[in-house]
Parts: C-alpha cells; structure tokens; sequence
C-alpha cells in the first residue's frame, strides 16, 4: 500500500537549490522515471528496471523521512546522484547511471534535490531487487572503482550553444544510457556512442541516434525536437516502450515535453553534431 503524506512544503530540511528550476532539470532528467511506479505518485520507487543481473527497482526519492530521502542531507543525495554512494547502503548497482550524472554541474544537483524535498512525502518501503549475486555490494564497488569514468563536475552548467546540448545529453538526459551498446559487464561502448542498442534497456531496441544513414541522418532538428516534445516520428509513427515514458513521463509525473523547449532544441541540435556510426539496430 502506497500512503502520501501531504506536508506544506515537502521535505522539513531546506536546501540551497531552486526547486522551479530543478522542476524542469527533472523534466530534462525523463522524470526519474525509474523512481515512480506506472500508476505514481511521482518518485515514490518501484519502477523496474530489467538487467541481465536481475531486476532492479528504483527507490523512493520523496522526502518522507522513514522509507524516502527526508532524513538524507543535501549531500548525501547528492552522492547517491552522482557518485553511486546511497545513505546506510552503499555502492549503488550500475543500474542507477550515477556514472552519467557524475557529469551534472554542482548547481543543478542543487537544483534537482531541491525539486525532490517538494515531492509530497510517500510512505512506500522499498522494493528488493530480484536475482541479485551474492555479495553484490562488493560486486558494484569494484565495478565503479573499474569502469565508473572520471568526468569532470562544473560549479555551473554551460548556458549556451553546443556545450550546453552535450552537457543535457550526456550528463542530464543520459541519452547514452539507452542508446549506446554495452559490454557482457555492463559497460557503455565508447566508440560506439550513440549508436544504438540491441537489446537495448528492457529488451527493448534502442535506435541509432547518431547523424548516419543507419540513424538520424535524414533527420531534421526539428524531426527531434517532435519527438522529444510529442513522441512523434518523422513518419507520423509514435514511439512507446521505455522512451514513450521518458518523453511523456510515467505515473503522472514529468517527461521530456515538459522540459524547456529552448534545452530540447539545444538537445537536438547537438545529436547533429556527434560522430556518425554505421549500425542498423531498427526502425527509425
């Protein structure tokens, strides 16, 4: 049974972050939608998410003191964001791409966590992964000291241009989580950035996105910036799956369209711009 608590203001902790704009960074962010179960309330934990390791669930990132994040400081969010560290847990599994978010600049982390402590606290336990190895703890540690790169963490995010949509795709919208190729461990294929996935998250297809014929080549910046605010193809097909909930979000909460179309456009412009890479992985 799922209990929101409704307290004026959310969270009893301040934070040093604007809320509006973390609001429209979790827009950006497909929602979290990770954290919120189909039928919501927004991050109240338990969306899946299949692996080859088993099946995670995402947390409770309201800030409901006992089973959410309300007892957690500013900086321990902020460690479970970005550096796979979770309060009284641990090395996070992979699953949670804090290795992507590693990238997010200080001030929109700040943002972000203030954004959550306005959550209407939910009461909902979390929900054990199935078929986690043993030791498994362990297992995530090494992974992260092994194959978590070192990425480089601005006081500010870039405000304008090129900059600005690499840094949205690459550390905000995580566009590399879904659609660029994995290792047997889990690990994103550099030279293949973008390229797609097959199977891609879910057992889903993860189409080539980058400017190439087998992807996006055809494409307009305004052929994506329709899909990233309507859900809707070049060829007036509509996508569903894991990336119809990353742009209408899930459970009533927030997804791609809602973000600022200035940073979708910006988001757009930069796919463009990446290395084009001959892989057919699916329809466009």
């Amino acid at each position: 049974m799922v209990a929101v608590v409704m307290l004026v203001g959310g969270s009893d902790r301040a934070s040093a972050g604007d809320a509006a704009r973390g609001a429209e960074l979790f827009a950006l962010a497909a929602g979290c939608n990770c954290h919120t179960p189909a039928a919501g309330p927004i991050g109240a934990g338990g969306g899946e998410v299949p692996t080859p390791f088993g099946t995670f669930y995402g947390t409770n990132i309201t800030p409901d003191p006992e089973t959410g994040i309300g007892r957690w400081t500013d900086a321990e969010i902020a460690a479970a964001i970005r550096d796979g560290d979770a309060r009284d847990v641990g090395a996070e599994a992979p699953a949670m791409p804090y290795y992507q978010y590693a990238g997010m600049s200080d001030g929109d982390v700040a943002d972000l966590i203030a954004y959550l402590r306005s959550l209407p606290p939910v009461v909902r336990q979390n929900q054990p992964h199935e078929g986690e190895l043993p030791l498994a703890r362990w297992a995530y540690w090494f992974w992260r000291v092994l194959f978590a790169p070192s990425v480089s963490r601005p006081a500010t995010a870039p405000t304008d241009g090129l900059a600005r949509g690499r840094y949205l795709a690459d550390h905000i919208a995580i566009c590399t989580d879904c659609h660029t190729p994995r290792s047997a461990l889990g690990v994103p294929a550099a030279d293949r950035y973008l390229a797609g996935a097959s199977p891609g998250p879910g057992g889903q297809v993860a189409p080539n996105i980058t400017p190439h014929p087998s992807g996006i080549a055809d494409w307009s910046v305004d052929d994506t910036m329709n899909l990233l605010a309507l859900g809707m193809l070049p060829n007036f097909d509509n996508v569903q799956g894991y990336m119809g909930d990353a742009i209408d979000g899930r459970g009533g909460g927030p997804g791609y369209k809602d973000g600022p179309e200035r940073d979708r456009r910006l988001i757009a412009e930069y796919l463009q711009t990446v290395a084009p890479i001959d892989n057919v992985v699916g329809a466009k």
